[in-house]
């Protein structure tokens, strides 16, 4: 420290950054930490006091600085005077001034750089001129003000996307749609510290970091290198994804409830990735962070969603006559898919594409190669512009691509049997502002694709960009499946024939993990004449990606129908053959492959998620900021034999600061039991109270509740 330094440090006495003040004007009171957490474009008051009275003549110069090289240049260092607008848009003006005590009024531009900043003094009286650190903030995206590219204009969605620290994240499959809760806790101690570090962790900050902060300023920016960093695939980032084999090496993406201890785990085990994650696990772990940052964000359920790796709008099934998927193509259709939007506007495009901008941290595809997506537009997506920026072609497909079936018989020969144009993309869902309820969104992506042919023109509007924009890229775009004549089943087209059996594949009855499951295949003989089919059924463990991970069932018969006779076959997949494949999961898929005598070829799917068994959760008494209350938690063994090892968790924002393990010894058959626990809240309002019970016999059986905390008394 220099002498001048020396000298202006003893005649402030005291620096006052009314901490509770400007939070509360700022929306930042929320965050459990001492540091000044202050928004963009957005006026604090700092009080300084002085042994001396300040003079007349004294000229006060402010120096706000990020970063490890500041630079004006960079706008990463802003210098400006009292009482003068500074060409950086940072401005200081007196409030008011008595002996020994002056208020300033500090402005931040609204497209100023977020993170750490250091606000220096300096004091120029006569000759001499002296220096003092007044402190130390941070500065994060302003969804209240204006002329900040996050600006969200209804207070309601501000609550929502910004300041909701829990929410629910859908799952299932397009008619099973389950909610799933989710901790976002991103104003938990540690966790806006934890974001900033995952800035600060990636990639473009190691190779250049000036470049990099100077840049964090743009959404666009900041949001990319979110997506980057979530994932490990490139950059060492937060969460390592598995979809294959066992998790014994780390944790079943099944049993997270909340981002919190998983940011906390990557933070405090010097930035190793955690293990393990899938699509719900980076979406809601990017939610919180970009949340935790200022950026309005939601994460969003996209049911049979399309991952077409070669962008040519059309997703190849390929299954042989047992109804095995033949791995012939990277193309796939998973039950459901999740990942986020975040709102802010498009200076790179225009302003018709302003607003929700869909961002993927699941490791599909690179972007420019690094594993990450977005941000595209909705509006981009909509109207088939899957040329503009960024990977607005992937989530085009994702959410509108064709999906045709192929069967590839003995001779290798293959065989067209459905092509379907409306499977893709169904029941696009969020959580509703305010309240746990699903909202539909999937007009926000694609125009209907009944009655419509809006649909259909943007769809070939797409095709013919990306046959320009591949040219030399990519396989050479095919052209869209032609149409069939509508076949009565499932939407689906016939190819080259018209069908002359139908069928459908029944569940007799919901089934809970333990039961034996129930089914029906039922088969029509759409002509007068007899008919001999051979039916070959397979049902198979999956994920919710739909790839196979275990055989569970597998028979073949041969059926004879009469003329237009209808024909039931009852059969049952017990439990005892699906117990050992669905440890981690509780996902069936049974397929049916047909064919008659003539060769003409029917393929049935029916997917089937086991429902989970009853775990209840009851508060036994008032809950109160700072006061003790109990929560019963009952649940029960939904299997025919003794499960042991089993583990009750608990979690939620404001009420629990870690997460609360509780360990089950044994549980005879069907046995009912019941666990007792301790929260004492320590935020008031809507509070979101997770549990789950996890076992090695079964997967996560998960439930939650809504508390409503008043404050301190």
């Amino acid at each position: 420290m220099n002498l001048l330094y020396v000298f202006l440090a003893q005649k402030i006495t005291n620096i006052d950054w009314h901490s509770k003040l400007n939070k509360a004007a700022h929306h930042t009171s929320d965050y459990n930490s001492m540091q000044v957490i202050l928004r963009r474009g957005q006026a604090f008051t700092i009080t300084l006091n002085f042994q001396t009275t300040v003079q007349p003549e004294d000229n006060f110069t402010f120096i706000a600085s990020t970063g490890l090289s500041p630079a004006e240049s960079q706008q990463t260092k802003a210098i400006f005077h009292l009482s003068e607008d500074a060409a950086s848009g940072w401005s200081a003006t007196q409030e008011h001034c008595e002996p020994g005590r002056m208020s300033l009024i500090i402005v931040s531009p609204a497209n100023a750089i977020i993170g750490r900043y250091k606000l220096k003094l300096q004091i120029a009286s006569g000759n001499k001129t002296s220096s003092a650190l007044l402190g130390q903030f941070v500065l994060l995206f302003n969804p209240w003000c204006p002329n900040d590219d996050v600006y969200m204009a209804n207070e309601n969605e501000r609550q929502e996307y910004v300041l909701n620290d829990s929410g629910i994240i859908f799952q299932g499959k397009e008619k099973y749609i389950q909610q799933e809760a989710w901790n976002y806790g991103q104003f938990e101690e540690d966790i806006l510290d934890i974001s900033l570090s995952i800035l600060d962790r990636s990639l473009n900050h190691r190779q250049d970091p000036s470049t990099d902060v100077s840049n964090r300023n743009d959404p666009i920016y900041v949001c990319r290198v979110i997506s980057a960093m979530v994932n490990s695939n490139d950059e060492k980032g937060v969460v390592e994804g598995k979809w294959s084999g066992n998790y014994r090496s780390g944790t079943n993406p099944l049993h997270w409830s909340g981002s919190v201890t998983i940011l906390r785990k990557w933070y405090r085990g010097r930035y190793k990735p955690v293990r393990y994650g899938q699509c719900w696990v980076f979406a809601g772990v990017m939610c919180t962070v970009l949340r935790s940052l200022g950026i309005p964000t939601r994460v969003i359920t996209n049911f049979n969603s399309a991952h077409d790796s070669n962008i040519n709008l059309s997703i190849d099934k390929y299954i042989d006559v047992s109804g095995n998927t033949l791995n012939l193509t990277e193309d796939s259709v998973w039950n459901f898919h999740v990942w986020n939007e975040s709102w802010f506007t498009r200076r790179d495009l225009g302003s018709f594409y302003d607003g929700w901008q869909v961002l993927d941290a699941t490791p599909q595809e690179k972007s420019k190669g690094i594993y990450r997506c977005g941000p595209a537009s909705t509006r981009a997506i909509k109207e088939g512009d899957v040329n503009l920026d960024y990977d607005s072609s992937f989530v085009f497909a994702a959410v509108n691509a064709d999906c045709v079936t192929w069967i590839q018989h003995s001779n290798k020969r293959k065989e067209r049997i459905y092509s379907n144009t409306r499977k893709i993309g169904k029941f696009i869902s969020t959580k509703a502002v305010g309240t746990n309820t699903r909202v539909d969104i999937t007009d926000n992506y694609k125009y209907p694709e009944a009655g419509s042919s809006k649909e259909r023109q943007v769809y070939k509007k797409a095709l013919k960009l990306l046959a320009v924009r591949n040219t030399g890229k990519r396989k050479k775009v095919t052209k869209p499946t032609r149409r069939f004549p509508v076949a009565r089943r499932q939407n689906m087209r016939a190819t080259t024939r018209k069908p002359t059996v139908s069928g459908k594949l029944k569940l007799d009855a919901s089934t809970v993990i333990g039961q034996d499951i129930l089914l029906t295949l039922a088969l029509q003989n759409l002509t007068a004449e007899f008919k001999t089919m051979k039916v070959k059924l397979k049902a198979s463990a999956v994920l919710y990606t739909r790839k196979p991970k275990a055989e569970i069932l597998q028979w073949s018969r041969t059926v004879q129908l009469g003329s237009e006779e209808v024909k039931e076959i009852s059969f049952k997949i017990t439990y005892s053959q699906y117990k050992n494949a669905l440890l981690d999961d509780r996902k069936i898929l049974v397929t049916a492959v047909c064919e008659d005598r003539q060769g003409a070829s029917l393929l049935l799917e029916k997917d089937i998620v086991l429902q989970d068994p009853l775990l209840t959760i009851e508060v036994l008494g008032p809950t109160v900021v700072h006061k003790a209350t109990n929560v019963l938690v009952t649940f029960t063994n939904p299997l025919s034999e003794v499960v042991t090892d089993c583990v009750l968790r608990a979690e939620g924002s404001g009420l629990l600061k870690e997460q609360l393990n509780i360990n089950v010894a044994r549980m005879a058959p069907m046995e009912t039991s019941t666990a007792e626990f301790e929260i004492i809240p320590y935020k008031s309002g809507i509070r979101q109270l997770q549990v789950d019970l996890a076992c090695i016999r079964f997967s996560n059986i998960k439930g939650f509740v809504m508390l409503d905390v008043a404050p301190a008394q």
